[in-house]
């Protein structure tokens, strides 16, 4: 096995960047190349079904049979074009991951020949078998087969010779069993409340769309080096090795030059990307070594989903062909900055007003502001849920790590925003707001009318951070499908911004004037959710401490984070908009329950194979090379002289027997302990038992392989090491 690892060290240290095939033109001559988008749309399909599908994918229109034909056999001649001779319904299915199932154009013609076709029942809806789709106890085995259908906000794309049409996926049973159906019910219901809050301030909004930009941050490992490591390869994740001497502390890979070969990834990745219709915008190193990120501008959340989605996909397959592993999970190496996602997340009308951006008069800005504080009031009295939504087994090791937001959701608001609503909130009396006209309105708040966006920097420790025009949600994790978090919050919101309403027409039906009722339901909203609102002091138990008194949801198990789909406030604001019924969060969370302990126990395994059969070996072996030393020493010298000489040998051979009883003895604790929590028929004390008993054992194992790996000879030890992973590139 060192063997392997000096080779692979070797031939990684030699490899030289890979050429990149460039097209012609410029990005914007290849953008979209390989995507059905609208101007295929209007080439291959007539005018009159054109107009129909735009309708369906800008209005919510259903789509009819004959127009879904159309667009089946319009969307064939185009595939055809592009050499494509598959297609596939494109899921995300409750792995984190896609799914998909390729199908041929071509059908026998009874003639001895093939025929190729693609009619609208096989774009529209189809009943495909989903057995290996988690389900959470949802059906029964003989009810694996379901209800697909096509997304048409969606479109469809091309990837090698496969037509993909993105799709949500239902079971026979009619529940939801993906991402995609619950994300698209979330952002139908947000649209509705805050189109109907919209209408105070212009009758003519008629949708509001929600917006999303994440930032990709992830690990590139030369593929020979990963290949050498099997709990890589098996984890996504280190699962020992002592941390190198030089790691980040010297802060100069941020903004250090991206290495030769990094930079050809990128390049090839952006090309394809852009291909794919991904708007990609910026390319950069991280701040760990062998770290990077990659961002696109802002889109629709649900294309920007599926677009983060197909990107994950695309990363792997690119760096293949440059050499490299891509690492997503949230913590493959200790001691460094894990992988987050930050998810940019905003509202906007039809009419082309951001809402959560600062206006020029008054009126504006008391929108700005109903948006903004309707949103703290969401993440407030849900924040329990929106931090299950992002927590995952990998994500854990990221969370509250000094380097990533705590697992506590609190809002930092910058210093301006603060003072308005402070001000706001305790100003008490209607003098604050007089009405001139029926469309001038002035506010005694000092900063609005020219409310300018704050210009203090965010702060790091708190996961939901509002950055001048838009909320960024920190906690999310580098290998988490997006629409987790989206399905939350925007359920949060608009079951929120339902409630605002109500609370303002009550007013308004007492008699109040519209924009006075407004300011009163808002000052008292600023007040309720005040305890949500904290810049944060970096990583201290004293925030603990202080979102505890606040009365924020402080727990730190994931296996019982995710208790918080099922309050009773969390089934009644998913059933009030929509999104989901009791009946799928249980089964949801049965799917992340089985989902965590899975992942645990396969470290587990790995963990345990690794240490008795790589490191164990080598350690005795260099013991027994140290023991041989000593023996040799009392041959040569006489007693009192080979003690003296051989002191330090014999530290070591003890130090090395005390680490290996250690491991070897937890190796079997933590055995059993796997026995005993499978006997547990619930998945939830399941889970618990996991990660109360095995997940310790994990870390204390590793401990002492990581001291042995600082004794054994280097020469001898069997897995490549952090200077090697992290710095080779």
């Amino acid at each position: 096995m060192s063997e392997l690892r000096f080779n692979v060290v070797e031939s990684a240290f030699y490899k030289k960047a890979a050429a990149v095939g460039v097209p012609e033109g410029r990005p914007c001559d290849y953008f979209g190349k390989y995507v059905f988008g609208r101007e295929q749309m209007f080439h291959y399909l007539s005018a009159e079904t054109y107009a129909s599908l735009v309708d369906v994918i800008d209005n919510g229109a259903e789509l009819d049979r004959k127009v879904a034909d159309e667009v089946a056999e319009g969307m064939r001649r185009w595939a055809a074009e592009l050499g494509v001779t598959h297609y596939t319904h494109w899921f995300q299915p409750l792995t984190e991951g896609t799914a998909e199932k390729h199908d041929s154009f071509f059908d026998p013609n009874g003639k001895g020949g093939l025929i190729e076709e693609f009619s609208g029942k096989l774009l529209v809806q189809q009943e495909p078998d989903a057995s290996s789709f988690p389900n959470g106890g949802i059906r029964n085995t003989f009810e694996a087969r379901g209800y697909s259908a096509w997304d048409p906000s969606s479109p469809v794309f091309v990837v090698d010779d496969t037509l993909c049409i993105p799709t949500i996926f239902i079971a026979y049973t009619g529940e939801a069993l993906d991402y995609k159906a619950p994300l698209l019910r979330a952002l139908s219901a947000v649209n509705k409340a805050a189109t109907d809050v919209c209408h105070y301030f212009n009758p003519e909004v008629k949708k509001v769309l929600a917006y999303l930009g994440w930032e990709q941050e992830y690990f590139l490992v030369d593929e020979g080096l990963y290949a050498a490591r099997p709990d890589l390869l098996m984890t996504g994740r280190t699962l020992m090795g002592h941390e190198a001497s030089k790691n980040q502390q010297l802060e100069d890979h941020y903004f250090g030059a991206i290495p030769q070969r990094v930079a050809a990834f990128m390049k090839d990745l952006e090309i394809q990307a852009l291909q794919l219709g991904i708007p990609v915008k910026t390319r950069h190193n991280e701040v760990a070594p062998n770290q990077f990120e990659l961002a696109p501008v802002f889109e629709e959340c649900n294309l920007a989903v599926d677009h983060n989605m197909l990107l994950m996909s695309l990363m792997r397959n690119v760096a293949r062909n440059h050499g490299f592993r891509v690492l997503l999970h949230e913590k493959p190496f200790k001691g460094v900055n894990g992988s987050g996602k930050h998810n940019n997340w905003s509202l906007g009308t039809d009419t082309g007003v951001l809402l959560m951006s600062p206006g020029k008069t008054a009126e504006e800005n008391l929108r700005f502001i109903t948006f903004v504080v309707n949103t703290l009031m969401a993440v407030y009295h849900h924040n329990g849920l929106i931090k299950a939504s992002i927590m995952s087994a990998d994500n854990a090791h990221r969370l509250g790590a000094n380097e990533a937001p705590p697992a506590i959701i609190s809002s930092f608001l910058g210093s301006q925003l603060s003072e308005v609503l402070k001000h706001l909130a305790e100003n008490d009396s209607d003098d604050v707001i007089s009405l001139s006209g029926k469309q001038g309105m002035k506010l005694d708040i000092p900063q609005i009318p020219e409310l300018m966006i704050d210009n203090t920097d965010r702060n790091r420790t708190s996961p939901f951070a509002f950055t001048g025009n838009r909320f960024e949600f920190r906690a999310v994790g580098s290998a988490a499908n997006c629409a987790s978090a989206m399905i939350a919050l925007n359920a949060a919101v608009a079951d929120q911004l339902i409630t605002f309403k109500k609370d303002v027409d009550t007013l308004i039906e007492s008699g109040e004037q519209t924009m006075k009722a407004i300011v009163k339901v808002v000052r008292r909203y600023i007040k309720e959710c005040a305890p949500i609102c904290f810049d944060g002091n970096g990583y201290s138990d004293e925030w603990k401490e202080e979102a505890a008194r606040r009365g924020l949801d402080c727990e730190t198990s994931c296996p019982v984070i995710f208790d918080n789909y099922l309050k009773p406030e969390s089934v009644s604001m998913f059933e009030n908009t929509g999104v989901m019924t009791l009946k799928e969060l249980k089964a949801r969370n049965e799917v992340k329950w089985e989902m965590y302990t899975k992942k645990i126990q396969i470290e587990a395994r790995v963990l345990g194979d690794l240490a008795m059969n790589h490191i164990i070996p080598v350690a005795t072996e260099y013991q027994s090379k140290l023991i041989d030393n000593v023996h040799k020493m009392m041959d040569i010298y006489t007693l009192e002289v080979a003690d003296k000489l051989s002191v330090e040998n014999k530290r070591l051979i003890e130090e090395i027997a005390d680490h290996t009883i250690y491991i070897t003895g937890h190796v079997d604790a933590m055995i059993e302990a796997r026995k005993s929590a499978n006997k547990i028929s619930d998945e939830r004390e399941k889970a618990i038992a996991y990660h109360d008993t095995i997940a310790p054992m994990l870390e204390q194992i590793r401990y002492h392989i990581d001291k042995l790996e600082l004794i054994v000879d280097n020469r001898m030890w069997p897995l490549p090491k952090y200077r090697e992973l992290l710095f080779i590139r």
